[in-house]
Formats: structure tokens, sequence, C-alpha cells
């Protein structure tokens, strides 16, 4: 896959900036920077907009790359050691816009609309693993105008996010990506494409953003709350799942519904797609709404 690490562009590259700069590796960041060309190349063609938010550019290796393919692109970055370097590697594209923040609490809406205005936006990330499912939440929930997003993660989590009912891969995160996008492994990528290489092997994830959530549900949020009781004790049948899940509801009345669904109460949570899902949590409104 690509070239060979030893004969990688990107990599010689970014050895050359570590070595002027004298960079050395923040291990609370999990930084790991991919210098594999040939996934550079997929991840700055996967963006089904002409405009992109980059989160997480590193030296800028793959912002150049999306420079080059699209209208638009802003950068966000948490480490401020990186953004003089990022301004001196970019310093010849004048269509990339480097923000300083923690993407976690950055307005990401309001960035959109001042940077795109009403243009539908892709992303593109090099995500540190220990934060990937948080940050894909975040993007997700808030409704953001995206076509997809296209991230690194590690290569498990991207077998999660893909996963179908019935396996052990298959949980929450699986059900909350396939309810909002269309996911897609697009590459995997061994640990020794990146500086410095990490303790796994990686994939490129491509999630193509639904026009509308994959199934239709009367109150998302307690579509959510199902979800996230049926999967916090994985070895408890859905029924016993369900009742200690706050709901403030009589086990009888849990079988009642799942009986009435024709869904074995003794089943787990893993065996429920994303129409049995939303099934059950309407009923779920319905009998908490008369309380």
């Amino acid at each position: 896959m690509g070239n060979p690490a030893g004969r990688s562009e990107a990599r010689s590259e970014i050895r050359s900036v570590i070595d002027k700069y004298g960079f050395t590796f923040k291990k609370g960041l999990g930084q790991n920077f991919l210098t594999d060309d040939a996934v550079l190349e997929k991840v700055a063609s996967a963006g089904e907009s002409r405009c992109v938010v980059e989160i997480g550019p590193g030296f800028g290796v793959l912002t150049r790359e999306l420079a080059r393919k699209y209208e638009k692109v802003v950068s966000v970055e948490i480490d401020d050691r990186l953004i003089p370097i990022l301004e001196e590697t970019l310093c010849d594209f004048d269509n990339v816009k480097i923000i300083h923040g923690d993407c976690m609490k950055l307005d990401f809406a309001g960035i959109i609309k001042e940077e795109f205005g009403d243009k539908t936006v892709s992303v593109a990330a090099n995500l540190p693993y220990y934060i990937t499912t948080p940050i894909i939440a975040m993007l997700l929930e808030k409704k953001l105008p995206l076509k997809n997003i296209t991230v690194m993660v590690q290569k498990e989590v991207a077998e999660r996010i893909c996963a179908s009912p019935g396996g052990k891969e298959y949980g929450a995160v699986s059900v909350m990506c396939g309810y909002y996008t269309k996911p897609e492994i697009m590459a995997k990528v061994p640990a020794s494409a990146f500086i410095p290489p990490p303790k796994v092997d990686s994939a490129v994830l491509n999630l193509r953003v639904l026009d509308e959530p994959a199934v239709k549900t009367n109150d998302e949020r307690m579509f959510f709350r199902v979800v996230k009781a049926a999967f916090a004790q994985r070895r408890k049948t859905l029924l016993n799942a369900l009742y200690n899940g706050g709901f403030g509801t009589e086990k009888s009345v849990i079988e009642d519904i799942l009986t009435r669904l024709d869904i074995n109460p003794s089943a787990r949570g893993e065996t429920l797609g994303l129409v049995e899902f939303a099934a059950v949590s309407d009923e779920f409104c319905k009998i908490i709404g008369k309380r």
C-alpha cells in the first residue's frame, strides 16, 4: 500500500520538519502523524463537497493535499507549538485558514457559517485515538451541514462502527453511526505508516452523512437512551438491561413492550437493528409520556 515507508515523500518532509524545529511528541495529545503518500491521497480525495474542515493537521502534509483539491480548507489544531510550523509549511496556500483550539470546545456551527456560508462541508481528520468516538459523536449530534467525514481511526474502532447486528463488534457506536451515516472502511493502514508508530493498526473510515436519519423515531433523545441502556450491560438480557436503564418503568411493562414488538426479552441488545431500536424507543415514549 503506497510507497514503502522509507521512500515516502511525506515521511521525509515530516522528519525534516521535526529536525528543524526540534519537535517532540506529546503523548497526552495522541500525536501520530500519517506519512503514507497513497493513504494521504485517499483521504484527501474522499471529500464530497468543495469545502473542508480538517481536525488535527499536524505538520500540514494532508492539509496541503486538501488545499490543492478543494476551494477552501479550515484546519483546527490544538497544539500551539504546531501553529508556526503550519504557517510555514502552508505558506504557499491562500485558501487555508488555521484555527488554534480544542475541537471539542469550538463552535463548529458558527465556524462553518462564518467561513463557508451556506455551503455544505466535508471533514477530514487524523484524530488521537482516545478521543475519536467523542469527536465523531459531537460532529454528528450537532447536525452540522456535513456531506461526509473521513477520519483515521483505530482499526478495531472502524470495524465496530461498520458492524452489523448480531456480532460482538456491534454496539452503541455502530447504531449511532448507522443512524446518521453510511459508514465504509476505505483502507487499512499499518502502524509503520505513522511517525511515531502507534501500538495498533489503523483504518481510513468514511462516514457519508445521510440527508435524513436511517430510521424515523418519535423522539431521538429517547432512541439513544434506549440504545445506551441496551449496551450498557452487554451480558444482561435486553429486558434486564432496559429495566436497569433508569426509565422508571416496571419490568413487566418493558417485557410486554418487547413481546408486542416480537422481540425476545431474553435476547441481547446486540441482536437489535435500527428499526427495532426505533420501535422500542417509540413505545417507551408512549409509556413514559403517560406518567
